[in-house]
């Protein structure tokens, strides 16, 4: 099955669920920048529940440009409180330190654009999830596609509702004190169940 849809920063578990089975998936790059999505934003549990994790744009919130365009603000220090948040949030997880050096790495990186960093984001999940998928950038926008030969879940999840579809239950760090919250970004699955998250997005 081939599949497109928004390139997103470390998307949501139902995303990985919903897509798992796709073989193809094509990020779309000539659609409009949109605000108020996951485009620039992932969720991490912390000890007092959701951490909203945002990547600064260029222009703010004013972006009217096609979402390859999108430039990233560098002048916040935007990598090193995300990464200190998710060592905060998951030092202590079962499988963290299998990743601490890749996810170190990474948030060490420079980036320019944001589709650069959503990519190198989401390729670095498919190899930790061992997942064999083809991972492309649209070439040309189209409002449809081929019902038969594409699964189109462009601006299906959005913090508005992503909460509301069909988790992934698993046990997660601070289950104790917030008690079990669904679909939070891949980073909370793959540091509390490491190899097994392939298993359970199946």
């Amino acid at each position: 099955m081939n599949l497109i849809s928004e390139i997103q920063y470390f998307p949501s578990l139902i995303f990985y669920k919903n897509s798992f089975h796709c073989t193809n998936i094509v990020f779309e790059q000539y659609e409009t920048y949109q605000k108020m999505s996951f485009r620039n934003r992932t969720m991490i549990a912390g000890a007092n529940g959701i951490i909203e994790l945002s990547v600064p744009l260029a222009r703010g919130r004013n972006q009217k440009g096609l979402t390859k365009d999108v430039r990233i603000d560098n002048r916040q220090k935007w990598q090193m409180r995300h990464w200190r948040s998710i060592e905060s949030s998951y030092n202590h997880s079962p499988w963290f330190q299998f990743y601490v050096d890749d996810l170190t790495a990474l948030y060490k990186k420079p980036f320019d654009f944001l589709i650069d960093w959503n990519l190198a984001c989401f390729e670095w999940t498919t190899r930790i999830l061992n997942w064999p998928v083809k991972i492309s950038l649209s070439d040309v926008f189209h409002k449809k596609y081929e019902v038969r030969k594409w699964s189109d879940q462009r601006n299906n999840l959005l913090p508005k509702n992503y909460m509301y579809h069909d988790p992934v239950k698993y046990r997660q760090v601070f289950e104790d004190r917030n008690g079990f919250i669904p679909n939070l970004s891949i980073l909370d699955l793959l540091c509390c169940e490491g190899k097994r998250a392939a298993i359970l997005l199946k």
